[in-house]
């Protein structure tokens, strides 16, 4: 993929104006999933059949070892090739196939409504929820979860296909629109709706720049990881991390409208922020390693795709 556009042509080629969320710009990202790996690293405990294979031994769809047959075994399964050379009964073995269904959480509330170069922190989640996905929709997983805002949320249980995912990206559009109700959500409550809405062997992507994450969301977490498995995505703003030499033109949008003209101060102060800043993002990486979070960084100031290319590949 050639990263190489200006901001305008990244925008341009995505329909996008980088404040707002469209349908067309998250149906793009149905062509770039390759730079996902949604392979499980924990067992998978789901009841439900599905295409991934457990470590529990019983019939199934794939076959797995042949044994000496014991007591209980069933009939059906005995390899009558295997009996016959060895002058012992033998018995087929299966890896039984679980589903295992996906759910990403994205918080689009007010803190994620900012942007100084590319795109808006909550476009930024919008789009790498929509490259998730589209992903899960391929390997045939079922995709569910929460979108919200500090206006109102939709909770999605687990749908699969094409259906769902253009629900969970209309949803996506809906909540970035904000609609004028009192039915909006907190990190902290949406990560407790999640808490119950997760079932055990399930992956969860929580996408957040976590500006509002507190002990409370911390328990919601270690809760949720310690039957699933769980990547904090954290979505910042190069601003956030640096200050530049001199700006203009920043945009900072609160109450759906404020543009920000700054001179900057002197380079002992830029300093000092910029080691405040990766002081704060490290204490987050460390608080949600000791809850049993993969932790995965995300800049709204580069088109997604070229930094899950750098992550996935190595670059």
């Amino acid at each position: 993929m050639n990263t190489a556009f200006s901001a305008n042509e990244w925008l341009k080629q995505l329909n996008a104006d980088g404040s707002s969320v469209g349908l067309p710009e998250l149906l793009w990202y149905q062509r770039h999933t390759k730079v996902l790996n949604l392979k499980p690293t924990i067992s998978i405990h789901s009841k439900l059949a599905g295409t991934y294979l457990a470590r529990s031994k019983g019939r199934g769809m794939e076959f797995d070892e042949v044994r000496h047959y014991q007591p209980g075994d069933d009939v059906r399964t005995i390899d009558w090739r295997v009996t016959a050379r060895s002058g012992k009964v033998h018995t087929k073995l299966f890896r039984e196939e679980k589903e295992r269904p996906v759910f990403i959480v994205t918080d689009l509330t007010d803190s994620m409504r900012f942007g100084s170069s590319l795109l808006f922190k909550s476009v930024q989640a919008a789009h790498l929820a929509a490259v998730i996905a589209w992903h899960v929709k391929e390997h045939g997983d079922k995709l569910g979860g929460l979108v919200f805002s500090n206006q109102q949320h939709r909770e999605l249980k687990p749908q699969g296909r094409s259906h769902g995912v253009l629900r969970y990206l209309q949803a996506l559009q809906q909540c970035h629109h904000g609609a004028n109700n009192t039915n909006g959500l907190t990190l902290t409550q949406a990560l407790g709706q999640q808490r119950r809405l997760s079932r055990p062997g399930s992956l969860v992507y929580i996408l957040s720049d976590f500006n509002q994450l507190d002990e409370q969301a911390l328990r919601h977490i270690r809760a949720i990881s310690q039957h699933n498995e769980v990547t904090c995505c954290q979505i910042s703003d190069p601003l956030e991390l640096a200050i530049p030499h001199a700006a203009s033109g920043i945009a900072a949008v609160r109450n759906n409208q404020l543009v920000v003209n700054a001179e900057l101060a002197n380079a002992s102060l830029r300093r000092r922020y910029q080691q405040q800043q990766q002081l704060r993002r490290q204490q987050l990486a460390t608080s949600l390693a000791q809850v049993g979070c993969k932790w995965l960084d995300i800049s709204a100031g580069e088109p997604v795709i070229s930094q899950l290319e750098q992550i996935h590949y190595g670059r």
